[in-house]
């Protein structure tokens, strides 16, 4: 017992430094604000070309100098942390990758679009159909986890109390109900509460037939969905999407009954969200052109490396692809 108390007290100390070393390790921020002019000569002073300083103190004002500096990044020598540029690293490549990022972003957006649309549809109509309750989304009895339930009836409560949809107003002028059927409340709901409904579902069978909808078993269509929500809040919040490096680790289908993938691929690059996309494509829209938008893409911007996006080579011969 003397023992066992010793080890507890020991382990007891240990976290207690290893907090204290957090905490002692962190120190206050000290920068201060920079105009443009002095931050043009900053990155000139680092060895960035810059080609026009009125143009590049026009777009830091306007466009903002964290915001670019993501697209600063990639140019600035190994350590990175030492602030130095690549010989030929200039502006107007700053620019150029911007300007690609806000044009990749625009165009996920609008297919990422219509995939969330099919998508609530297919939940709404086949959880409505198999339950046989318009008002099953309210309805904690039609749900696993009660807590889960309770954060999104509240999140539900709150779109209901703010919206000003006149489908909305009218439900509420002329029905008793306390909440409207499951095709009027997902018209007004964030696409992540829609996809957590979907998670807490708890019939299986009902989970299994949405996911067979789209050719796809209950966890894969589930791990999709997460990334879709990803992408589509990325692209609503103006984040970049270029060469990022997403935390979510996708789950991958045992088996495909439609065309995938064959090649290595990082399913943390963006190259793997649009193949997500371009799979849900095939099957709400068979007949879509997002091949032929990325291809014009890429003609509009020869520099951009796909390889940094993830792109395998020989992307263009994979099945999803034909």
């Amino acid at each position: 017992r003397t023992r066992q108390a010793s080890q507890r007290c020991s382990n007891v100390r240990v976290v207690f430094l290893y907090v204290h070393f957090i905490m002692t390790a962190t120190i206050p921020f000290g920068k201060q604000y920079t105009d443009s002019h002095d931050l043009v000569k900053l990155l000139k002073s680092r060895g960035l070309s810059v080609e026009d300083d009125t143009k590049a103190q026009h777009y830091l004002e306007h466009i903002g100098y964290y915001r670019l500096s993501a697209y600063m990044y990639p140019l600035l020598k190994l350590p990175k942390e030492q602030h130095v540029y690549k010989p030929g690293a200039s502006f107007g490549r700053v620019m150029m990758l911007y300007r690609f990022d806000k044009k990749l972003r625009l165009l996920l957006f609008n297919e990422i679009e219509k995939v969330e649309v099919a998508i609530r549809s297919a939940i709404v109509n086949i959880g409505t159909s198999m339950i046989g309750d318009p008002f099953w989304m309210t309805d904690g009895a039609n749900f696993s986890d009660s807590s889960r339930f309770a954060r999104t009836l509240s999140l539900i409560d709150g779109e209901l109390r703010h919206s000003r949809e006149d489908f909305i107003i009218h439900f509420k002028s002329t029905y008793s109900n306390p909440y409207p059927p499951a095709w009027i409340i997902s018209e007004i709901l964030p696409f992540g509460v829609i996809t957590n409904i979907y998670g807490n579902i708890k019939n299986k069978k009902i989970k299994k037939r949405i996911s067979q909808a789209f050719g796809l078993q209950i966890d894969p269509f589930e791990s999709w969905l997460t990334i879709i929500t990803g992408q589509r809040n990325s692209c609503c919040h103006h984040s970049r999407v270029w060469n990022k490096q997403y935390s979510i680790r996708a789950t991958l289908p045992n088996r495909m009954a439609r065309p995938w993938i064959t090649l290595p691929t990082d399913t943390q690059r963006i190259y793997f969200t649009m193949c997500v996309i371009k799979y849900f494509l095939d099957i709400i829209s068979p007949n879509n052109d997002m091949l032929a938008k990325l291809r014009w893409l890429f003609v509009d911007f020869p520099e951009i490396d796909l390889a940094a996006m993830g792109f395998p080579k020989g992307w263009e011969m994979e099945p999803i692809w034909q």
